[in-house]
């Protein structure tokens, strides 16, 4: 159940990024020279700029605090992700590592 939920904040994560990302590159083909000769008016009319503009703030704000969540979840869960270093036993437990105490689970 730990894993599963970690996973699921994961990809609630990339996928608020993925949006912000996709929303970013549509407002900078808007402002491009080509795209904008041939819809400045159309664009401003609508005010399609501005409300990207917004959009996108809040799509970054959720997604920070998304990472806080998957931070702290993280924390509370003690998981590690595969490749990384366990700060905490590497500071216990000396230059050679971890030997052994409780562990956390380990996602890759």
């Amino acid at each position: 159940q730990v894993v599963s939920r970690f996973n699921r904040l994961r990809q609630d994560q990339r996928g608020l990024a993925s949006k912000a990302a996709e929303l970013e590159l549509e407002l900078n083909e808007h402002r491009s020279p080509s795209c904008s000769r041939l819809f400045s008016h159309f664009s401003h009319f609508l005010g399609f700029s501005p409300q990207i503009s917004k959009l996108i703030e809040a799509l970054a704000q959720q997604l920070q605090a998304k990472g806080r969540e998957l931070s702290e979840f993280r924390e509370r869960h003690n998981i590690r992700l595969v490749g990384e270093d366990d700060p905490k036993a590497a500071a216990r437990d000396g230059p050679e590592g971890s030997k052994g105490g409780p562990g956390g689970v380990l996602v890759s």
